[in-house]
């Protein structure tokens, strides 16, 4: 008789602290969607992105160069003129990668401008999250746009509108 009500004494209080906790949702890429100053910089990391890669592909571009014109004279160049041909297209796809490396690398100056753009509005967004949670009493937000594993949620637990409005942006 002890053990049953010992057991559930167990099952309702985990059944009350279960119900205690209190989550929600998010779905970030909406909420980033709905700030123009994000979708502005996206638009400038695009561009210049753009840009970068046209300067890229035109040192390649010269590199090719240099290789087909070199096949091309290959019979009438001495070995001393080959191998200077060989070293400047060498030279040339070396320039090209490290431009490549500069503009695109894992530290490069799009990681970089892309950092100094967004950066400042996911923090925003962020504290906006947060503010919702302590205001409501959420112990958890989920991203709904990050996690797979959601299949299915209610609407009522989306408070994507409710962080959009913190940041001055309501729909």
């Amino acid at each position: 008789m002890k053990r049953i009500v010992l057991a559930l004494v167990v099952m309702i209080a985990c059944a009350c602290g279960a119900y205690a906790q209190k989550f929600a949702l998010v779905d970030m890429e909406y909420i980033l969607k709905n700030i123009p100053s994000y979708e502005m910089a996206n638009e400038q990391l695009n561009q210049l992105s753009q840009r970068w890669q046209k300067e890229v592909e035109a040192k390649f571009k010269e590199a090719e160069t240099l290789y087909k014109n070199y096949q091309a004279d290959m019979v009438f160049l001495t070995d001393d003129q080959k191998k200077k041909k060989e070293e400047e297209i060498t030279a040339k796809e070396k320039e090209a990668v490290d431009l490549r490396n500069k503009y695109f690398g894992q530290d490069g100056e799009l990681s970089k401008k892309r950092q100094s753009l967004l950066k400042p509005i996911q923090d925003d967004v962020y504290n906006a999250v947060k503010k919702v949670s302590e205001e409501k009493g959420y112990q958890v937000i989920f991203d709904r746009a990050s996690s797979a594993s959601i299949v299915f949620a209610s609407p009522r637990i989306d408070v994507s509108n409710e962080v959009l409005a913190k940041l001055g942006y309501s729909k």
